[in-house]
């Protein structure tokens, strides 16, 4: 079961996201070019990738922000792209492009730094943007619970897509993280659930002053998390008076 696309429109374009998109995919494509052979591959990592090891060594500190841009194959990128299409644009709309940004970055490195913090003396590499993209999710479910999100469901032969509530699919997702978290050992490669989790929970963290100043709960209440909603997009003291006939 994942996610296909969100029923919650935006009012303004999402430039930032669109950029990060694109830029994943650039690096990616540009990797596929420059770094052939595993021996290249792995100079690539070594320079950019976060590697736990190196940082307790006090080294490459650059690797928090180069590495969310590192991808380890086409699925790993079109995943994490998928998802920030889906859950980038809503954020970036209620927070500005460039706070957006800043936002974004912040979930990535928290996301690495929380990774860092399960296994500070691993030699493995740790790449790509999916922490940066939970910190998103993170925030997307504090200011949008009630929107509806697609979700496809495939089972052997049996596949259908359903609408179901974001705070449903969002919790879940978080579960599993933590979930595989407690159950996967660390010293290994993998998928880096610590830092799917960690990313999630700063960028819920991280987007809580725009929920108060927002409204808080009575922003839920007003608008059942829908940014299309006339409360959501003027405020409730300037929404356009009724014009009788």
């Amino acid at each position: 079961m994942f996610p296909i696309r969100d029923h919650n429109p935006s009012e303004r374009v999402p430039y930032v996201t669109y950029a990060l998109i694109v830029l994943n995919v650039g690096v990616y494509l540009i990797g596929l070019v420059l770094y052939q052979t595993d021996q290249a591959l792995n100079q690539l990592y070594f320079d950019y990738a976060m590697i736990p090891l190196l940082l307790s060594q006090g080294e490459n500190y650059s690797s928090l922000v180069t590495s969310i841009f590192l991808h380890a194959g086409i699925m790993h990128l079109a995943g994490n792209m998928l998802f920030l299409w889906i859950f980038g644009d809503n954020l970036e709309d209620k927070m500005g492009h460039v706070p957006f940004l800043a936002f974004y970055l912040l979930c990535g490195v928290g996301a690495s730094l929380a990774q860092f913090a399960t296994e500070p003396l691993s030699p493995v590499p740790t790449v790509g943007a999916s922490g940066a993209i939970a910190g998103v999710m993170g925030g997307y479910l504090l200011l949008f619970p009630k929107a509806r999100v697609d979700v496809f469901l495939f089972f052997v032969v049996f596949f259908r897509i359903f609408p179901i509530p974001a705070w449903i699919m969002l919790g879940l997702w978080f579960a599993l993280q933590l979930f595989n978290g407690f159950n996967t050992d660390v010293s290994g490669g993998g998928v880096a659930y610590w830092a799917h989790a960690g990313g999630f929970v700063i960028g819920a963290i991280a987007a809580l002053p725009l929920w108060l100043r927002l409204g808080g709960t009575a922003f839920w209440e007003r608008t059942d998390g829908h940014p299309d909603h006339p409360e959501a997009r003027y405020g409730r003291s300037s929404i356009p008076r009724v014009r009788r006939r």
